[in-house]
């Protein structure tokens, strides 16, 4: 980890908490949990019970241990060997790639609404989603080289706007009340929830999709400001308000919008517009509050991308990949090359998955590809304290260990069901098969590329020797 000591530590608490809220506190989940309607309560209450804490507890566990820059990609290493360590960096790297080109399609949508029916000659046009798509690209590398020094300020701004635009929601209700342009708000009221595939299909999006993240900013601890100890506070503290977050925000949703119309990719906006009609100057305030859901989507898609870009970087360290990922800027030091290889790489992806597929089919592929391979990193992370612990020297407590084995639980039964959409699809059989093509293919490709490195550096060994 010689090469972390060239990093900047710029990352207090504080940074820390809000790039927390902004990239666990995803705008798309409270739609899909509201497609569950009054069950959603319950299924939040499981999810933060059989996966969010448990998740919390191994990540701060694991950091005390090793608060190092590459996180999850390190303790995999450490615990089940390089091989395994590098699958795991390969998978984070992937998802990141993926979610980050869906984000590109949903801050078009977004975008959309705040343009308003005046411009849908523009928005509903085909190269409306492309054109947003290459001006978000080029936005995100320009901050990427510029380093965290630039890219907190996103990641800050975009987590106050995300926290005013979630209390906006919150309120929505209760003013549609006082103006009597809605009858009943009961937050809190539920009933027990229907098991079937389709609702164990969104409850594993809710726990892993929506409830995930802590390991991603241990993926910067090189960059953090005495990580042992700022990583776990900050976890401590947003775990409280980013569930009632979601809790309260489903609510909402399901207050003004009927659940067969829920807009999957933007359903904060869609709410917004809704719950404002009839509330006179009160409606004038919906485009802004969207406006500060792009900008919380804009620190989302700067902090996945400098979070992406330092996997290369660190698996370069290695010797895993060429030192050419590893060059820094000279005078940033950010990881120039690795930046431009995420970013052209992300834009391919989006203009790819828009090919033959409407907005919503399109956002769901991404969605549930980037989420499985996701979800095979996170088998690792909670595999580490059940069956790596002992590679390093520790003997997990058996809290911990229960808490692991619930979070693996999770993780297997929402890799198993993302397979299949939660939309009407021309064909689920096709998109199922779309989807486990890129897992398989993403994972043996990274095997092939592993075995490869392995031989180069036998090689480059020999040869100096």
């Amino acid at each position: 980890m010689a090469g972390a000591t060239e990093l900047r530590r710029e990352l207090g608490l504080a940074d820390l908490v809000l790039m927390q809220v902004v990239f666990v506190v995803g705008s798309a989940w409270v739609g899909t949990a509201a497609k569950l309607g009054p069950s959603q309560l319950v299924f939040w209450i499981l999810a933060i019970l059989s996966y969010y804490l448990p998740q919390a507890a191994v990540v701060i566990a694991l950091n005390r241990r090793m608060p190092l820059e590459g996180g999850l990609y390190q303790w995999a290493k450490a615990g089940f060997g390089e091989f395994v360590g590098f699958l795991v960096a390969w998978n984070l790297w992937l998802f990141a790639i993926v979610i980050i080109s869906s984000f590109y399609v949903m801050v078009a949508t977004n975008l959309s609404y705040v343009l308003g029916p005046s411009m849908s000659w523009a928005t509903g046009a085909r190269w409306y989603t492309p054109v947003v798509s290459v001006a978000l690209a080029a936005m995100v590398v320009a901050v990427g080289v510029r380093g965290l020094r630039v890219g907190k300020w996103f990641s800050g701004f975009g987590g106050v706007a995300q926290i005013l635009t979630y209390v906006a929601l919150i309120v929505l209700p209760l003013l549609a009340l006082r103006r009597g342009t809605l009858t009943s708000f009961r937050p809190f009221a539920t009933e027990m929830p229907a098991l079937s595939l389709y609702s164990l299909n969104i409850f594993g999006k809710m726990a892993l999709g929506a409830m995930s993240g802590f390991e991603f900013v241990a993926l910067m601890a090189g960059e953090a400001k005495r990580p042992e100890r700022t990583i776990p506070q900050s976890v401590l503290i947003a775990t409280p308000l980013i569930a009632l977050m979601f809790i309260l925000g489903t609510a909402t949703v399901l207050a003004f919008v009927p659940r067969d119309e829920i807009d999957l990719v933007s359903p904060i906006p869609q709410t917004l517009i809704a719950g404002t009609r009839g509330l006179g100057v009160a409606a004038y305030i919906a485009p802004v509050l969207i406006v500060l859901l792009l900008l919380r989507q804009l620190g989302a898609v700067n902090m996945l991308f400098a979070g992406n870009t330092r996997l290369p970087m660190v698996a370069g360290w290695d010797g895993l990949l060429p030192a050419w990922f590893t060059r820094l800027h000279p005078q940033a030091r950010t990881p120039v090359n690795s930046i431009m290889v995420v970013g052209t790489v992300t834009l391919a992806l989006t203009l790819a998955s828009l090919v033959g597929t409407g907005t919503q089919e399109a956002f769901q592929l991404l969605e549930n590809a980037g989420g499985i391979l996701y979800a095979m990193a996170y088998v690792a992370l909670f595999a580490i304290p059940l069956f790596g612990a002992h590679r390093l020297g520790w003997s997990p407590p058996l809290w911990l260990r229960v808490a692991a084995a619930s979070g693996l639980a999770v993780t297997v039964l929402y890799s198993v069901l993302s397979i299949f959409p939660i939309i009407d699809v021309p064909s689920w059989r096709l998109f199922a098969v779309k989807v486990s093509a890129v897992v398989i293919g993403a994972n043996l490709l990274g095997a092939g590329l592993y075995v490869v490195a392995r031989r180069r550096a036998v090689r480059l060994r020999y040869v100096d020797g």
